[in-house]
């Protein structure tokens, strides 16, 4: 009998991945800062689950968080990442070292820091791949070429052969890919692999994404702020906001009937060949919150058009299920389009 997800779906399996009340914390001079506040996602084979949202909502941080690389002076205070039935916030230090390429791989946001500069891009690839196989050097250089070669990447000799400060911001990308799908791995997280590329390295990449997951049934947790690449890559969309998913629902279903009023402001101020043109696109109003003093309240509510007493006398809203695969975390959820400023999304 196929397992049902958090949003009542069949699935045909369990998921590959559980993220479960994942919390994490920055401490700062001014205050700790709540990156994430008890955030709950399942990565299922095959498929891709987009995190999306405004920067400073957690993406990153969540990213980081899976595989325990929060840079100092972040910290997880909470939660556990389930894998093969072991949680990975409390797997050993050389458990959890096995596990990173291997069963997981990941993408950085961006190459030029993600590449060490005194190796070559050959050099990093095939480390990973010794790391976890006990393959010889050659062996490991022709494995290397070869998965270069699968990236896309012209001449994967002379590649292989090159730094980092050698490399455009496309083949350094690609070069990423490489390095965390030399092994196959059944999770992927990308963090904005995307992100300074021009449209048509961008389109190879995601091409290439997708041929890989249909060639290994990847798990793939895409961090994006771009809604182009959410609506062509994911099967499933969470968007954040101050630390929190406040929707969750399928990529058709959050594009056609958005209910979060922070989701529609974000689908709403997205270029469209059929809005009336009237000069400008619509803004979201105010700003995110601070992190170090979240209030008890929705954090949407200054910025809301749709707030209602609830929303500034009871705690924030937990995320429920308010129609068949759709989840949100509001207390006055759209219904339809004109009930916000009167316009599409």
């Amino acid at each position: 009998m196929p397992a049902p997800d958090s949003v009542g779906r069949q699935l045909p399996t369990q998921p590959l991945l559980e993220i479960k009340d994942l919390s994490a914390e920055y401490g700062t001079a001014e205050g700790v800062v709540k990156a994430l506040s008890g955030v709950s996602l399942s990565l299922y084979s095959g498929r891709t689950l987009a995190v999306t949202g405004e920067s400073g909502s957690g993406k990153s941080t969540l990213a980081l968080s899976i595989l325990k690389l929060l840079p100092h002076p972040g910290y997880i205070t909470g939660g556990n990442v389930i894998h093969r039935g072991a949680n990975l916030l409390t797997l050993p230090s050389e458990d959890l070292r096995r596990v990173r390429g291997r069963d997981i791989g990941m993408v950085f946001q961006d190459p030029s820091t993600g590449l060490n500069p005194v190796l070559s891009a050959g050099k990093q690839v095939e480390e990973i791949i010794t790391t976890h196989q006990e393959v010889s050097q050659r062996e490991a250089r022709r494995m290397s070429i070869e998965v270069l070669a699968h990236m896309g990447l012209p001449e994967p000799e002379y590649v292989a052969t090159r730094y980092p400060f050698q490399l455009s911001g496309g083949m350094a990308q690609r070069v990423m890919l490489a390095i965390a799908t030399a092994l196959n791995p059944q999770v992927l997280i990308l963090d904005e692999p995307t992100s300074a590329l021009d449209v048509t390295v961008q389109a190879a990449i995601l091409e290439d994404l997708v041929q890989l997951q249909q060639r290994y049934g990847t798990a793939i947790l895409l961090i994006t702020h771009d809604l182009g690449i959410v609506a062509q890559m994911a099967n499933d969309v969470a968007v954040m906001y101050a630390g929190s998913v406040v929707e969750y629902a399928d990529v058709n279903a959050l594009f056609a009937r958005p209910r979060h009023p922070y989701t529609w402001s974000l689908l709403a101020s997205r270029p469209r060949l059929d809005r009336d043109d009237t000069g400008h696109l619509p803004t979201i109003r105010g700003a995110p919150p601070s992190l170090i003093n979240l209030p008890d309240q929705c954090p949407f509510l200054p910025r809301c058009p749709k707030a209602i007493n609830a929303c500034r006398n009871d705690p924030a809203p937990p995320l429920e299920l308010i129609e068949p695969m759709h989840l949100t975390s509001c207390y006055n959820p759209i219904h339809q389009d004109s009930e916000v400023a009167g316009a599409r999304p």
